[in-house]
């Protein structure tokens, strides 16, 4: 469902062109309980605990989202990712201001380079709307606007000098937030590197202010091909015809789209739920890309499910619609690992002769190996000698025996002698 804007007395004198204009939009966000008050019914006790959330994360809903929200249902999954509760200021064991880490991993002021060949590049704080799910709240809306030009700047002179960076994803904060003058002096910045192969874009906009996708905005994208846009769609209620039209106008200019979902309870939780997600993106050519287990972020148990879950329903997809159609479920491993895929388990044994499998109807199957392959990559191939093996690549390669961790108890032990030592050179 989705309300008539004009029917909402707040706007009842907008004109079509003002509600098509995203600056409008950004200036007419929904920040204060008096406002919301306007969309949906709010109690005095939920006003109070709205108003106790805001000091920690703001609240900014834009008119557009605002209209999605159903004023009849307390428990709408719209209204569930917009409107604060008063759960947000809890802290639940296992909740940090930083789970993932990204400060530790950082060079310059809102960059994050801990995957080897790509970094996160955080250009603003500033959001369209302020999800109440998210990870880096911390951050989110702290000044409501972009970085400074010199921040900007210092971290683009980082990648500049960095020639192993093939790979920069912009986020925030909502890049899109920046208007089309500003956001190509970052995308020209890189683009003139070249060792920077891929730029990305993660974005909520379409979702919650698709007026901000324009062909203008579009065409200048398309001028720094390739150039991908990750977007973030929760609920199929959101694939309203507004944000189908925003994915247009970016498919158009050549841009490839894929979404990232965060696992919510009490909003995508349900198989079925997700499948009307995923099947409704394939329908805006939008490719699903990630299924996120929700981050252990200060104030966010209420929105996390189990782990099993979402295996679940990675487990009801498989085999059961389109492989277009199934993201990839991961964990963003707490303390800086990265994402961690999950998913159901298909390999159910193996031998040096055969591998079992099983399919989503739990039929097994046998697959013989072939006796007399050779891998072309333990005999020195000089690809992969010229390449710089980490982690477990190294093990599977034969450069190392094995990982220990730092906290290891037998790493304060002397360290074997003879033929030993040679296999602990080097293990981190």
């Amino acid at each position: 469902m989705s309300r008539r804007y004009r029917d909402i007395s707040l706007w009842a004198d907008v004109t079509d062109e003002q509600w098509a204009d995203w600056r409008w939009q950004l200036q007419h966000r929904i920040t204060t309980t008096e406002q919301l008050r306007e969309i949906i019914p709010v109690s005095a006790s939920e006003a109070e605990a709205i108003d106790t959330c805001l000091t920690l994360l703001r609240m900014a809903i834009s008119p557009y989202y605002a209209c999605l929200i159903d004023p009849d249902d307390p428990a709408d999954p719209i209204r569930r990712q917009a409107v604060p509760t008063l759960a947000e200021t809890m802290r639940s064991p296992g909740e940090h201001a930083d789970p993932l880490n990204e400060e530790v991993d950082s060079p310059a002021p809102g960059l994050t380079h801990r995957y080897p060949d790509r970094v996160l590049f955080l250009v603003t704080d500033q959001c369209s709307m302020y999800c109440r799910h998210c990870t880096r709240r911390r951050l989110a809306g702290q000044t409501d606007r972009p970085r400074s030009r010199e921040e900007i700047a210092a971290a683009l002179d980082y990648i500049r000098r960095t020639p192993a960076v093939r790979d920069v994803l912009l986020s925030g904060g909502d890049p899109l937030t920046l208007d089309d003058d500003r956001l190509e002096e970052i995308l020209s910045e890189l683009r003139d590197m070249p060792h920077v192969e891929i730029v990305r874009i993660g974005t909520r906009m379409p979702a919650v202010m698709p007026q901000r996708v324009t062909p203008e905005l579009a065409a200048m994208i398309a001028k720094y091909h390739p150039v991908w846009v990750s977007l973030h769609f929760n609920h199929p209620r959101e694939l309203a015809p507004e944000a189908a039209r925003a994915c247009d106008i970016l498919s158009r200019a050549g841009i490839p789209l894929g979404n990232q979902s965060v696992l919510l309870r009490g909003v995508n939780d349900c198989p079925v739920t997700m499948r009307q997600l995923l099947h409704g993106l394939l329908k805006i050519r939008v490719r699903p890309y990630y299924l996120y287990h929700c981050d252990p972020s200060f104030g966010l148990s209420l929105f996390r499910t189990s782990i099993g879950k979402g295996i679940e329903i990675i487990e009801s997809l498989r085999g059961h619609t389109s492989g277009l159609a199934i993201p990839e479920f991961v964990v963003d491993a707490p303390g800086g690992g990265g994402k961690v895929p999950l998913g159901p388990q298909y390999l159910i044994s193996r031998s040096d002769k055969r591998v079992v499998v099983r399919n989503y109807e739990g039929f097994m199957s046998a697959i013989e190996e072939p006796s007399d392959y050779a891998d072309p990559c333990a005999s020195g191939c000089p690809r992969c000698r010229d390449d710089v093996a980490l982690g477990i690549t190294k093990l599977l390669r034969g450069e190392q025996v094995s990982i220990r961790s730092e906290e290891s108890a037998r790493r304060r032990l002397a360290v074997p002698s003879g033929a030993g030592r040679d296999a602990f050179a080097g293990v981190r």
